[in-house]
């Protein structure tokens, strides 16, 4: 039988877990942070307690398994984790948090079954993950902001995308700011693009019909 100290020591450390990774998520001004993490860690643990009790209770007198109970946290996280999932315009974001969710949920049904050193490892794999390799990334991966300050014409994306693809120049998070007097303002996030091909991306943009300034920051 799980004890009272063991149960709320259990309890305990699903919450510091979970906090441990939404930390992470909360410092790079993600939509799930550090509540949301513990809270969901902290849920899974109990619902994991509660199939170890009830199985204890009908041992021997049933067949029950105590693992359906905790099975439903694995899908059940889905909609949890669909719901960070968004999509503006040609780019997806909130795939890591939603991923991060449904690790933290197995994270706090190992704490909830008694096994300390998988929820620990995991929880710091975790952690390296999100925070070292993505510092890695950064390294590879050269972003420039580009801002077009154009008229308002239907064929202006696509034209842009035309001059980009031209250039070889990978290209996402498109969005569209209307401005006065007929002008809107086109920001995207160009990939892999070093600083020194800036001034070619913007003359080449200036070209495009409407575009009245570009400007880029790194």
């Amino acid at each position: 039988m799980i004890t009272e100290s063991e149960l709320i020591f259990r309890l305990t450390l699903a919450l510091f877990l979970g906090g441990l990774v939404g930390y992470e998520r909360q410092a790079h001004h993600k939509s799930a942070g550090l509540k949301t993490n513990s809270l969901v860690c902290l849920g899974s643990c109990l619902i994991m307690i509660l199939s170890i009790m009830l199985y204890q209770h009908v041992e021997g007198k049933t067949n029950a398994d105590p693992a359906r109970l905790a099975a439903q946290v694995v899908s059940g996280i889905g909609f949890l984790g669909a719901g960070t999932i968004m999509k503006e315009g040609l780019t997806v974001k909130g795939l890591t948090t939603a991923a991060c969710l449904w690790v933290v949920s197995g994270v706090g049904l190992a704490v909830g079954a008694g096994y300390y050193i998988a929820a620990f490892f995991t929880s710091a794999l975790v952690f390296f993950t999100l925070g070292i390799l993505s510092r890695i990334d950064k390294l590879y991966d050269k972003n420039l902001d580009v801002s077009v300050e154009a008229m308002d014409k239907s064929e202006l994306i696509n034209q842009i995308g035309v001059v980009l693809e031209e250039l070889k120049i990978e290209f996402s998070d498109v969005a569209i700011k209307d401005r006065n007097n007929g002008m809107i303002l086109v920001q995207l996030d160009v990939h892999n693009c070093d600083i020194k091909h800036s001034l070619k991306i913007i003359s080449r943009l200036k070209e495009v019909d409407g575009v009245v300034n570009v400007t880029i920051n790194t």
